[in-house]
């Protein structure tokens, strides 16, 4: 028989033990900076019931482990290990919806965000019932630090490019950190994207009513240890975003990626066999042959850079994944030339000909290659590249 006297104390235990906060801080490689931020919380978020969720992207360096020996110390420690899953945005999602905390403060563990910020961005948030709350770097009372010049022309252009997709006014959409309420989580949550850097742009673009918002001042402080993660694959990640929240809803922004990567390799398969034939290198099969596998390779190469850098492919796996790839890509290729060879026999203009045949063949490529050549459910350790 239940005792219901007992029972009822103990959902009232568990009550005045309710989350009020989770903080989220994605990491690869901060074994040496994670220790010492995770030591500054309890103090600043005095009297306030918090857990601070690490979630680590398999770091070379024994971030988990390090986060682990902690944990297993503190109950206000959790840590998330991601193997085979890697990229800031999606890492902050994963461990934003781990956690049933009414608010959810998202920020870096490279100790560049001023964790004293934390308690008055939560403050706001809950007792302005705001759905966002921005730590800003461009406001009246912040300073971006010392950050360098190409830095800050970088966060400045970033900045611009934002303006296409958000509606909602803010000066800092390039911070990383921030307080979200739970609810305006759970009515973004199916529209985010979860690519690139850039977690806070991806959660307003995704907004479909206005955006509750205000912004508090904070000073950009020089990382601990270990180097930036910032470089031209990370702001062409941001140029992958901004693009997506521009077309994805129509077409898939991978599949519009993986057709202008076609089109490079066509006029580079034009170019080379102009090269080889027309100025009597080789005969028109043997140009064509030659052409038709550099264009693949080159595909192949700007396809795992870019289109599928999620799920990029290495060492041996980069052996197996161009062979299938070429494989999938002649299949494809014979698809082209029958559908153009019919539909021509049927009376249709060449070039409507040949524009079905190379429409068909290139969603057949995209399909195959997407679950041969790039399937993720079959990676290994897939290592972190920012």
């Amino acid at each position: 028989m239940i005792d219901t006297t007992q029972s009822l104390g103990a959902l009232a235990q568990a009550t005045t033990d309710c989350l009020d906060l989770a903080v989220v801080i994605p990491t690869y490689n901060e074994r040496e900076n994670i220790p010492h931020l995770l030591e500054r919380l309890p103090s600043v978020l005095r009297g306030i019931s918090y857990e601070a969720i690490i979630v680590d992207d398999d770091s070379p360096d024994g971030t988990s482990e390090a986060v682990r020996e902690i944990a297993m110390r503190s109950r206000n420690v959790r840590l998330i290990r991601r193997i085979g899953r890697r990229g800031l945005a999606s890492a902050c999602l994963e461990g934003m919806l781990s956690s049933s905390a009414p608010y959810i403060a998202v920020m870096d563990g490279d100790l560049q965000h001023d964790e004293t910020t934390l308690p008055r961005m939560f403050d706001l948030a809950r007792n302005a019932s705001l759905d966002v709350v921005v730590a800003s770097r461009n406001i009246e009372g912040a300073s971006m630090g010392q950050l360098s010049r190409s830095r800050l022309r970088l966060s400045n252009l970033g900045l611009s490019l934002s303006r296409l997709i958000l509606h909602t006014e803010v000066s800092d959409p390039m911070s990383g950190f921030f307080v979200v309420d739970r609810r305006f989580l759970d009515h973004v949550i199916y529209r985010t994207s979860g690519v690139g850097f850039k977690i806070l742009v991806d959660l307003l673009a995704s907004a479909r009513k206005p955006v509750k918002l205000a912004e508090v001042p904070y000073t950009f402080r020089m990382r601990g240890a270990g180097e930036s993660k910032l470089d031209l694959a990370v702001s062409l990640e941001y140029l992958y975003l901004v693009l997506d929240k521009l077309a994805g809803d129509l077409v898939p922004l991978r599949f519009v990626m993986y057709t202008l990567v076609g089109a490079l390799g066509m006029i580079l398969h034009l170019g080379t066999l102009a090269l080889l034939y027309l100025d009597g290198h080789a005969s028109f099969l043997t140009s064509q042959i030659a052409a038709t596998f550099l264009a693949m390779t080159f595909n192949f190469l700007l396809n795992n850079l870019f289109t599928y850098r999620d799920a990029r492919l290495r060492g041996k796996q980069l052996l197996v994944g161009i062979l299938t790839f070429y494989v999938a890509c002649s299949v494809g290729s014979a698809i082209n030339l029958s559908v153009s060879e019919k539909l021509l026999g049927q009376g249709l203009p060449w070039l409507l000909s040949g524009f079905v045949g190379l429409a068909i063949s290139s969603v057949w490529n995209y399909g195959v290659t997407s679950v041969t050549t790039w399937r993720r459910r079959n990676a290994t350790r897939l290592q972190y590249s920012s």
